[in-house]
């Protein structure tokens, strides 16, 4: 029933930000029944874990996770957005594991090489906090053992904080400038911004408080 329904987003393309053992040992999407561009793009080598960083709070462990990302994943997120930017690439689909932490960086991205206001750059991701709510409800009552491993998994894996991307978010920009000037070092070209620009982002409304000034070269979400 779940392949049915995703059959029906009509999607031409999926990014999977998972690590090889990852897919070997919970699966890949059904590229069998469903045809689609699939894209295996692991932004960490491995999955975290807290051995060495064992008293960390959520926001410094969120802080240091998201930054080491950035580092270590730059050449396939690149990867990715140029993927999203293929003629006929969407609709699309990007995950990892939980749609936290890969997934909401990438986002985030994305949302802010596109010039969207940081607060709802934010706000999108703290959507996340629900949703990992919403699914710690559905594995009590599906997958058990699902729940015992969330039940079992430090805070620090399970937080959605606005304030850690934020803080992440500031320092590249404070490196590199923007976000756009971050990902053109990556190997996103003005060409790839253009065609996202092209396909995700409406005109902006007259006296829309979000809406770009003159100086800026983008729209508004």
């Amino acid at each position: 029933a779940d392949v049915e329904r995703v059959r029906g987003l009509g999607l031409h393309t999926v990014i999977d930000l998972r690590t090889q053992l990852e897919i070997d040992r919970h699966g890949r999407f059904p590229v069998e029944d469903i045809r689609v561009r699939y894209d295996h793009l692991s932004v960490v080598d491995t999955t975290w874990n807290m051995v060495e960083r064992p008293t960390e709070s959520e926001h410094d462990f969120l802080v240091w996770a998201y930054t080491d990302m950035l580092e270590q994943g730059a050449p396939r997120f690149a990867r990715a957005l140029n993927a999203l930017a293929v003629p006929g690439a969407l609709p699309a689909v990007f995950h990892c594991a939980a749609g936290k932490d890969r997934t909401g960086v990438l986002a985030a991205l994305l949302l802010g090489a596109l010039e969207v206001p940081r607060s709802i750059v934010l706000a999108d991701y703290a959507l996340t906090a629900d949703g990992m709510e919403r699914m710690r409800r559905w594995a009590e009552r599906e997958y058990p053992e699902m729940s015992e491993q969330m039940a079992e998994t430090p805070s620090q894996f399970m937080a959605a904080l606005p304030e850690a991307l934020g803080a992440v978010l500031d320092e590249v920009a404070r490196q590199y400038g923007s976000i756009a000037a971050y990902l053109q070092a990556i190997g996103v070209g003005n060409a790839t911004l253009d065609r996202l620009a092209d396909e995700l982002l409406a005109d902006g409304l007259a006296g829309d408080p979000a809406t770009p000034t003159s100086a800026s070269p983008r729209r508004v979400a």
